[in-house]
Protein backbone atom coordinates (compact mmCIF):
# COMPACT_ATOMS: atom_id res chain seq x y z
CA UNK A 1 0.00 0.00 0.00
CA UNK A 2 1.34 3.45 -0.94
CA UNK A 3 0.93 6.19 1.64
CA UNK A 4 -0.38 9.32 -0.10
CA UNK A 5 1.00 12.12 2.04
CA UNK A 6 -0.15 14.84 -0.34
CA UNK A 7 -3.75 13.63 -0.03
CA UNK A 8 -3.35 13.65 3.74
CA UNK A 9 -1.99 17.20 3.70
CA UNK A 10 -4.98 18.53 1.79
CA UNK A 11 -7.11 17.82 4.85
CA UNK A 12 -5.19 20.40 6.93
CA UNK A 13 -6.01 24.07 6.17
CA UNK A 14 -3.08 25.30 8.27
CA UNK A 15 -0.52 23.62 6.00
CA UNK A 16 -1.42 26.05 3.23
CA UNK A 17 0.67 28.62 5.11
CA UNK A 18 3.80 26.92 3.84
CA UNK A 19 5.28 26.42 7.29
CA UNK A 20 7.07 23.11 7.78
CA UNK A 21 5.76 21.74 11.07
CA UNK A 22 8.19 19.58 13.02
CA UNK A 23 6.43 20.54 16.25
CA UNK A 24 3.86 17.72 16.27
CA UNK A 25 5.06 16.30 19.63
CA UNK A 26 3.73 19.47 21.22
CA UNK A 27 0.43 19.24 19.33
CA UNK A 28 -0.40 18.34 15.76
CA UNK A 29 -2.13 20.47 13.18
CA UNK A 30 -5.88 19.92 12.93
CA UNK A 31 -7.81 18.69 9.87
CA UNK A 32 -10.85 20.61 8.71
CA UNK A 33 -13.25 17.80 9.53
CA UNK A 34 -12.27 17.97 13.21
CA UNK A 35 -12.79 21.73 13.34
CA UNK A 36 -16.10 21.28 11.52
CA UNK A 37 -17.25 18.71 14.08
CA UNK A 38 -16.44 21.10 16.93
CA UNK A 39 -18.28 23.98 15.28
CA UNK A 40 -21.27 21.90 14.22
CA UNK A 41 -21.74 20.64 17.77
CA UNK A 42 -21.44 24.11 19.27
CA UNK A 43 -24.16 25.50 17.02
CA UNK A 44 -26.45 22.48 17.17
CA UNK A 45 -29.58 22.19 19.27
CA UNK A 46 -27.94 20.66 22.33
CA UNK A 47 -28.43 20.56 26.09
CA UNK A 48 -27.12 18.66 29.09
CA UNK A 49 -27.22 14.89 28.64
CA UNK A 50 -30.57 13.21 29.02
CA UNK A 51 -33.19 11.12 27.28
CA UNK A 52 -36.29 13.33 27.21
CA UNK A 53 -35.64 16.09 24.66
CA UNK A 54 -33.91 15.82 21.31
CA UNK A 55 -31.26 18.27 22.51
CA UNK A 56 -30.51 16.06 25.53
CA UNK A 57 -30.27 12.98 23.34
CA UNK A 58 -27.87 14.79 21.02
CA UNK A 59 -25.50 15.48 23.89
CA UNK A 60 -25.73 11.88 25.10
CA UNK A 61 -24.98 10.58 21.62
CA UNK A 62 -21.91 12.81 21.37
CA UNK A 63 -20.50 11.49 24.65
CA UNK A 64 -21.20 7.84 23.94
CA UNK A 65 -19.87 8.23 20.40
CA UNK A 66 -16.63 9.70 21.70
CA UNK A 67 -16.18 6.86 24.18
CA UNK A 68 -16.62 4.33 21.39
CA UNK A 69 -14.21 6.21 19.13
CA UNK A 70 -11.44 6.40 21.73
CA UNK A 71 -12.04 2.76 22.62
CA UNK A 72 -11.53 1.86 18.95
CA UNK A 73 -8.33 3.90 18.86
CA UNK A 74 -6.89 2.39 22.02
CA UNK A 75 -8.25 -1.15 21.94
CA UNK A 76 -10.12 -0.36 25.14
CA UNK A 77 -13.58 -0.85 26.65
CA UNK A 78 -15.75 2.24 25.98
CA UNK A 79 -17.18 1.83 29.48
CA UNK A 80 -13.73 2.61 30.88
CA UNK A 81 -12.95 5.72 28.82
CA UNK A 82 -12.79 8.87 30.96
CA UNK A 83 -12.58 12.41 29.55
CA UNK A 84 -10.99 15.37 31.30
CA UNK A 85 -9.45 18.78 30.81
CA UNK A 86 -6.03 17.30 30.08
CA UNK A 87 -3.87 14.25 30.70
CA UNK A 88 -2.23 16.19 33.55
CA UNK A 89 -5.56 16.87 35.24
CA UNK A 90 -6.70 13.26 34.88
CA UNK A 91 -3.41 11.97 36.28
CA UNK A 92 -3.59 14.29 39.29
CA UNK A 93 -7.19 13.24 39.95
CA UNK A 94 -6.33 9.54 39.70
CA UNK A 95 -3.20 9.93 41.85
CA UNK A 96 -5.21 11.57 44.64
CA UNK A 97 -7.86 8.86 44.37
CA UNK A 98 -5.40 5.97 44.48
CA UNK A 99 -3.44 7.59 47.30
CA UNK A 100 -6.46 7.11 49.55
CA UNK A 101 -5.59 3.40 49.52
CA UNK A 102 -1.86 3.89 50.22
CA UNK A 103 -0.24 3.77 53.64
CA UNK A 104 3.10 4.91 55.08
CA UNK A 105 5.76 2.51 53.86
CA UNK A 106 3.99 1.76 50.60
CA UNK A 107 6.01 2.53 47.48
CA UNK A 108 5.37 4.27 44.17
CA UNK A 109 7.79 3.95 41.25
CA UNK A 110 8.43 6.71 38.70
CA UNK A 111 11.06 7.07 35.97
CA UNK A 112 13.57 9.64 34.78
CA UNK A 113 12.31 9.11 31.22
CA UNK A 114 8.88 10.57 31.84
CA UNK A 115 7.15 13.88 31.23
CA UNK A 116 6.56 15.62 34.56
CA UNK A 117 2.82 14.96 34.23
CA UNK A 118 3.62 11.29 34.88
CA UNK A 119 6.05 12.08 37.68
CA UNK A 120 4.92 14.94 39.90
CA UNK A 121 1.31 13.83 40.49
CA UNK A 122 2.57 10.49 41.83
CA UNK A 123 5.42 12.00 43.83
CA UNK A 124 3.14 14.54 45.47
CA UNK A 125 0.37 12.01 46.15
CA UNK A 126 2.89 9.65 47.75
CA UNK A 127 4.38 12.40 49.89
CA UNK A 128 0.92 13.42 51.10
CA UNK A 129 0.27 9.98 52.64
CA UNK A 130 3.81 9.07 53.67
CA UNK A 131 4.47 6.57 50.89
CA UNK A 132 7.98 6.23 49.51
CA UNK A 133 9.00 7.16 45.96
CA UNK A 134 11.48 4.99 44.10
CA UNK A 135 13.15 6.22 40.92
CA UNK A 136 14.08 4.34 37.75
CA UNK A 137 16.89 5.78 35.66
CA UNK A 138 17.79 5.06 32.05
CA UNK A 139 21.03 4.81 30.10
CA UNK A 140 21.83 8.38 29.04
CA UNK A 141 24.18 7.13 26.32
CA UNK A 142 21.54 5.03 24.56
CA UNK A 143 18.29 6.42 25.93
CA UNK A 144 17.21 2.88 26.84
CA UNK A 145 15.04 2.12 29.86
CA UNK A 146 15.20 -1.64 30.39
CA UNK A 147 12.69 -3.84 32.23
CA UNK A 148 15.51 -4.84 34.60
CA UNK A 149 15.84 -1.18 35.57
CA UNK A 150 12.22 -1.25 36.72
CA UNK A 151 12.55 -4.66 38.36
CA UNK A 152 15.34 -3.34 40.58
CA UNK A 153 12.93 -0.85 42.17
CA UNK A 154 10.02 -3.22 42.79
CA UNK A 155 9.19 -4.77 46.13
CA UNK A 156 6.28 -6.27 48.01
CA UNK A 157 5.30 -2.73 49.05
CA UNK A 158 5.02 -1.38 45.49
CA UNK A 159 1.53 -0.09 44.81
CA UNK A 160 1.91 1.64 41.45
CA UNK A 161 4.47 2.07 38.67
CA UNK A 162 4.18 5.05 36.32
CA UNK A 163 6.06 4.82 33.03
CA UNK A 164 5.85 6.36 29.59
CA UNK A 165 4.99 4.42 26.45
CA UNK A 166 7.30 6.79 24.55
CA UNK A 167 9.45 9.65 25.76
CA UNK A 168 8.17 12.98 24.50
CA UNK A 169 11.75 14.31 24.60
CA UNK A 170 13.89 11.59 23.01
CA UNK A 171 11.30 9.15 21.66
CA UNK A 172 12.43 6.03 23.58
CA UNK A 173 9.78 3.30 23.68
CA UNK A 174 10.32 1.01 26.67
CA UNK A 175 9.27 -2.64 26.49
CA UNK A 176 5.91 -2.13 28.17
CA UNK A 177 4.60 -5.72 28.07
CA UNK A 178 7.76 -6.94 29.81
CA UNK A 179 7.53 -4.14 32.36
CA UNK A 180 3.83 -4.87 32.90
CA UNK A 181 4.58 -8.52 33.68
CA UNK A 182 7.10 -7.48 36.33
CA UNK A 183 4.77 -4.87 37.83
CA UNK A 184 1.81 -7.23 38.01
CA UNK A 185 3.95 -10.03 39.46
CA UNK A 186 4.79 -7.61 42.27
CA UNK A 187 1.08 -7.01 42.85
CA UNK A 188 1.15 -3.42 41.67
CA UNK A 189 -0.74 -1.35 39.11
CA UNK A 190 0.78 0.09 35.93
CA UNK A 191 -0.06 3.62 34.77
CA UNK A 192 1.12 4.36 31.22
CA UNK A 193 1.56 7.82 29.74
CA UNK A 194 0.63 7.27 26.10
CA UNK A 195 0.49 10.92 25.10
CA UNK A 196 3.47 10.84 22.76
CA UNK A 197 3.01 7.21 21.70
CA UNK A 198 -0.58 7.25 20.47
CA UNK A 199 0.03 9.40 17.39
CA UNK A 200 2.66 7.05 16.02
CA UNK A 201 1.73 3.44 16.85
CA UNK A 202 -1.39 1.25 16.89
CA UNK A 203 -2.38 1.04 20.56
CA UNK A 204 -3.76 -2.01 22.37
CA UNK A 205 -3.95 -1.24 26.08
CA UNK A 206 -4.50 -4.89 26.98
CA UNK A 207 -1.51 -6.11 24.96
CA UNK A 208 0.64 -3.37 26.49
CA UNK A 209 -0.37 -4.49 29.96
CA UNK A 210 -1.52 -1.04 31.06
CA UNK A 211 -3.99 -0.87 33.92
CA UNK A 212 -4.40 2.82 33.13
CA UNK A 213 -3.51 4.43 29.79
CA UNK A 214 -3.63 8.20 29.33
CA UNK A 215 -3.43 10.22 26.13
CA UNK A 216 -4.19 13.65 24.68
CA UNK A 217 -6.26 13.97 21.49
CA UNK A 218 -4.54 17.21 20.46
CA UNK A 219 -1.41 15.14 19.86
CA UNK A 220 -3.26 13.11 17.21
CA UNK A 221 -5.21 15.72 15.21
CA UNK A 222 -7.92 16.36 17.79
CA UNK A 223 -8.95 19.13 20.19
CA UNK A 224 -7.40 19.99 23.55
CA UNK A 225 -8.60 17.56 26.20
CA UNK A 226 -7.39 14.42 27.97
CA UNK A 227 -8.40 10.76 27.96
CA UNK A 228 -7.88 7.98 30.48
CA UNK A 229 -8.66 4.37 29.59
CA UNK A 230 -8.99 1.54 32.11
CA UNK A 231 -11.16 -1.49 32.64
CA UNK A 232 -14.60 -0.56 34.02
CA UNK A 233 -14.13 -3.14 36.76
CA UNK A 234 -10.97 -1.46 38.01
CA UNK A 235 -12.64 1.95 37.96
CA UNK A 236 -15.59 0.55 39.96
CA UNK A 237 -13.21 -0.09 42.87
CA UNK A 238 -12.01 3.54 43.03
CA UNK A 239 -13.76 6.31 44.92
CA UNK A 240 -12.80 9.76 43.59
CA UNK A 241 -13.96 12.96 45.25
CA UNK A 242 -17.13 14.10 43.53
CA UNK A 243 -20.19 16.30 44.00
CA UNK A 244 -23.05 14.68 45.90
CA UNK A 245 -25.69 15.06 43.14
CA UNK A 246 -23.39 13.83 40.37
CA UNK A 247 -23.71 10.26 39.17
CA UNK A 248 -21.68 7.51 40.75
CA UNK A 249 -21.75 5.44 37.57
CA UNK A 250 -18.49 4.49 35.84
CA UNK A 251 -16.88 6.19 33.99
CA UNK A 252 -18.92 9.33 34.72
CA UNK A 253 -17.93 9.40 38.42
CA UNK A 254 -14.43 10.47 37.31
CA UNK A 255 -15.64 13.31 35.06
CA UNK A 256 -16.08 16.54 36.99
CA UNK A 257 -18.78 18.91 35.79
CA UNK A 258 -20.42 19.06 32.38
CA UNK A 259 -18.32 17.58 29.62
CA UNK A 260 -17.26 19.78 26.66
CA UNK A 261 -19.51 18.14 24.08
CA UNK A 262 -17.98 20.04 21.18
CA UNK A 263 -14.49 18.78 22.05
CA UNK A 264 -15.73 15.22 22.38
CA UNK A 265 -17.28 15.50 18.92
CA UNK A 266 -13.89 16.65 17.71
CA UNK A 267 -12.28 13.60 19.31
CA UNK A 268 -14.61 11.30 17.39
CA UNK A 269 -13.82 13.15 14.17
CA UNK A 270 -10.09 12.82 14.84
CA UNK A 271 -10.34 9.06 15.27
CA UNK A 272 -12.45 8.81 12.12
CA UNK A 273 -9.84 10.87 10.31
CA UNK A 274 -7.10 8.46 11.39
CA UNK A 275 -9.23 5.51 10.27
CA UNK A 276 -9.52 7.10 6.81
CA UNK A 277 -5.83 7.99 6.36
CA UNK A 278 -5.35 5.02 4.06
CA UNK A 279 -8.04 3.20 2.07
CA UNK A 280 -8.95 -0.06 3.80
CA UNK A 281 -11.87 -2.27 4.71
CA UNK A 282 -13.22 -3.42 8.04
CA UNK A 283 -14.53 -1.82 11.20
CA UNK A 284 -13.08 1.38 12.60
CA UNK A 285 -10.70 -0.41 14.95
CA UNK A 286 -9.20 -2.39 12.08
CA UNK A 287 -8.91 0.67 9.86
CA UNK A 288 -7.28 2.73 12.62
CA UNK A 289 -4.71 0.00 13.17
CA UNK A 290 -3.87 -0.24 9.46
CA UNK A 291 -3.65 3.53 9.08
CA UNK A 292 -1.29 3.95 12.01
CA UNK A 293 0.90 1.15 10.70
CA UNK A 294 1.18 3.01 7.38
CA UNK A 295 1.80 6.32 9.14
CA UNK A 296 4.52 4.66 11.18
CA UNK A 297 6.28 3.35 8.08
CA UNK A 298 6.11 6.79 6.47
CA UNK A 299 7.48 8.51 9.55
CA UNK A 300 10.26 5.97 10.02
CA UNK A 301 11.45 6.46 6.46
CA UNK A 302 11.62 10.20 6.98
CA UNK A 303 13.32 9.77 10.34
CA UNK A 304 16.09 7.80 8.67
CA UNK A 305 16.57 10.67 6.20
CA UNK A 306 16.74 13.22 8.99
CA UNK A 307 19.25 11.16 10.94
CA UNK A 308 21.43 10.66 7.89
CA UNK A 309 21.40 14.39 7.22
CA UNK A 310 22.17 15.30 10.82
CA UNK A 311 25.13 12.92 10.88
CA UNK A 312 26.76 14.99 8.14
CA UNK A 313 26.52 18.27 10.06
CA UNK A 314 29.41 19.51 12.20
CA UNK A 315 28.90 19.93 15.94
CA UNK A 316 25.48 18.28 16.00
CA UNK A 317 24.71 15.72 18.72
CA UNK A 318 21.62 13.51 18.37
CA UNK A 319 20.36 12.42 21.78
CA UNK A 320 17.67 10.02 20.50
CA UNK A 321 19.39 6.65 20.16
CA UNK A 322 17.14 3.93 21.57
CA UNK A 323 16.56 0.92 19.36
CA UNK A 324 12.78 1.32 19.60
CA UNK A 325 11.62 4.92 19.40
CA UNK A 326 9.17 7.29 17.83
CA UNK A 327 10.14 9.60 14.92
CA UNK A 328 11.19 12.29 17.39
CA UNK A 329 14.78 13.49 17.62
CA UNK A 330 16.39 15.62 20.31
CA UNK A 331 19.38 17.53 18.93
CA UNK A 332 22.01 19.63 20.70
CA UNK A 333 24.95 21.60 19.37
CA UNK A 334 28.51 21.55 20.63
CA UNK A 335 29.11 25.28 20.50
CA UNK A 336 25.67 26.93 20.33
CA UNK A 337 22.44 26.85 22.29
CA UNK A 338 19.55 24.87 20.85
CA UNK A 339 17.28 27.87 21.24
CA UNK A 340 19.40 29.70 18.66
CA UNK A 341 18.70 26.95 16.14
CA UNK A 342 15.01 27.15 17.02
CA UNK A 343 14.96 30.87 16.23
CA UNK A 344 17.02 30.47 13.06
CA UNK A 345 14.72 27.77 11.70
CA UNK A 346 11.64 29.82 12.56
CA UNK A 347 13.07 32.54 10.34
CA UNK A 348 13.01 30.21 7.34
CA UNK A 349 9.53 28.82 7.99
CA UNK A 350 10.53 25.65 9.82
CA UNK A 351 8.92 25.02 13.22
CA UNK A 352 11.19 22.89 15.42
CA UNK A 353 11.10 24.19 19.00
CA UNK A 354 13.76 23.96 21.70
CA UNK A 355 13.39 23.16 25.38
CA UNK A 356 12.87 20.32 27.80
CA UNK A 357 9.13 20.20 27.10
CA UNK A 358 8.18 19.36 30.69
CA UNK A 359 10.44 16.29 30.61
CA UNK A 360 12.65 17.89 33.25
CA UNK A 361 13.87 14.62 34.75
CA UNK A 362 14.87 13.35 31.31
CA UNK A 363 16.68 16.53 30.33
CA UNK A 364 18.58 16.64 33.61
CA UNK A 365 19.46 12.93 33.43
CA UNK A 366 20.96 13.56 29.99
CA UNK A 367 23.13 16.30 31.48
CA UNK A 368 21.24 19.06 29.65
CA UNK A 369 19.84 20.78 32.72
CA UNK A 370 16.49 22.42 32.14
CA UNK A 371 17.47 23.71 28.68
CA UNK A 372 16.93 20.45 26.82
CA UNK A 373 17.58 20.65 23.10
CA UNK A 374 16.05 21.16 19.67
CA UNK A 375 13.17 18.71 19.19
CA UNK A 376 12.38 17.54 15.67
CA UNK A 377 9.13 15.62 15.44
CA UNK A 378 7.73 13.99 12.33
CA UNK A 379 4.01 13.58 11.75
CA UNK A 380 1.61 11.97 9.30
CA UNK A 381 1.72 15.11 7.14
CA UNK A 382 5.53 15.50 7.04
CA UNK A 383 7.15 15.30 3.58
CA UNK A 384 10.54 14.73 1.99
CA UNK A 385 10.57 18.33 0.83
CA UNK A 386 10.08 19.52 4.40
CA UNK A 387 12.91 17.28 5.58
CA UNK A 388 15.09 18.89 2.91
CA UNK A 389 14.14 22.35 4.22
CA UNK A 390 14.92 21.33 7.79
CA UNK A 391 18.32 19.91 6.90
CA UNK A 392 19.17 22.84 4.68
CA UNK A 393 18.26 25.22 7.49
CA UNK A 394 20.40 23.36 10.00
CA UNK A 395 23.28 23.21 7.54
CA UNK A 396 23.14 26.99 7.21
CA UNK A 397 22.87 27.37 10.99
CA UNK A 398 25.92 25.19 11.65
CA UNK A 399 27.90 26.65 8.74
CA UNK A 400 28.21 23.30 7.00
Amino acid sequence: MTYDVEAVRRAFPSLASGTAHFDGPGGTQVPARVADAVRDTLVSSIANRGAVTAAERTADAVVLGARRALADLLGADPGGVVFGRSMTQLTYDLARTLAKTWRPGDEVVVTRLDHDANVRPWVQAAEAVGAAVRWVGFDPATGELAPDDVAAQLSGRTRLVAVTAASNLIGTRPDLPAIADLVHAAGALLFVDGVHYTAHEPVDVTALGADFFACSPYKFFGPHCGVLAASPGLLEDLRPDKLLPSTDAVPERFELGTLPYELLAGCTAAVDFIADLVPSEGDRRARVTRSLAEVGAHEERLRARVEEGLAALPGVVVRSRAERRTPTLLVTFEDRAAVEAYRFLAGVGVNAPAGSFYALETSRWLGLGDAGGLRVGLAAYSTDAEVDRLLDGLARFTGA
